[in-house]
């Protein structure tokens, strides 16, 4: 019996030195962050690998980007803890927050105070641009972007109910439609699939310097007026999970983004503090339009 005791405290001493010898890392969690898909996903998965990299570096914990399909998946993620951080838009953003409380928009693009839409019309439609939404688009075939986007729907069908009295756009355009993603829109737009849409005009922007819009074929007819849109949003347990600070740290993180390519492929010239109450308007519009209670 002490023999079999004293084999007992050594594999037990052993087990502790391999412990002690495994990769800090080992045990470590990993820091997942997902986006919501408004681009070609090729795309957003090149910008958003760089962002782990960045992250990683910066928090000195493994960092992972999840892809998602959908507006509404990128919402449940987070949710349900699949991911603690999480690029949204103003809407998605809104949503995410409310199903988990104590969370937090850290951080928004310095664009994203004063995001806007562009309408966009396919050459054959005969439209031509104008300073207020042109009521010409009424009895044309529209497509709006993914159903919960803000550029792409929420603030869109906000303008519109505006300037066509109360009308939804069931009652004002002769077919509607939802591509899924911005880039999706002008490829339909362009294509004449529909006569109208309505997208991100960053997204346009974008498009537009990669040579992927042609112009004699789709164009901006009327811009919206400015709303506030993108967001990093954080969960509210993230200190619970990573350690005091690490919010904190994080925040310090993405602000200090500073590398051109990075900040080229968000279209944005850097990122700024943020904080819930910036997307006050946008949950008042959701509500107004019967996407909230």
């Amino acid at each position: 019996m002490p023999m079999m005791r004293l084999v007992a405290k050594c594999l037990c001493l052993a087990s502790i030195v391999l412990l002690g010898l495994a990769p800090a890392g080992a045990q470590t969690r990993t820091f997942v962050f997902t986006a919501i898909p408004d681009q070609d996903e090729t795309r957003l998965v090149e910008r958003f690998t760089k962002v782990a990299d960045y992250l990683q570096a910066k928090l000195g914990v493994p960092v992972r980007y999840l892809p998602v399909k959908s507006y509404p998946a990128a919402v449940t993620a987070f949710a349900n803890d699949q991911v603690q951080l999480a690029w949204f838009g103003g809407f998605t953003g809104v949503q995410a927050r409310r199903a988990v409380p104590g969370s937090e928009a850290i951080a928004q693009g310095a664009e994203d105070v004063a995001f806007k839409s562009y309408l966009i019309a396919n050459a054959k439609a005969g439209l031509t641009p104008s300073r207020d939404l042109p009521q010409t688009i009424a009895g044309k075939t529209f497509t709006f972007g993914a159903r919960a986007s803000t550029s792409g729907r929420l603030m869109p069908e906000f303008f519109l109910r505006q300037a066509f009295g109360g009308k939804g756009p069931d009652e004002v355009f002769a077919r509607v439609g939802f591509s899924g993603d911005h880039s999706r829109t002008i490829q339909l737009v362009q294509s004449g699939a529909f006569e109208l849409g309505v997208l991100d005009y960053s997204v346009w922007e974008t498009e537009v310097k990669v040579g992927k819009v042609d112009p004699a074929r789709v164009s901006v007819i009327w811009e919206s007026p400015t709303y506030p849109d993108y967001n990093w949003s954080v969960r509210g347990d993230v200190d619970a999970a990573f350690g005091p600070g690490f919010k904190e740290r994080l925040r310090a993180a993405l602000l200090a983004i500073e590398n051109p390519t990075i900040l080229a492929s968000f279209a944005r010239s850097k990122f700024i503090p943020a904080a819930n109450s910036d997307y006050t308007p946008v949950e008042e519009v959701a509500k107004a339009i019967g996407l909230f209670n």
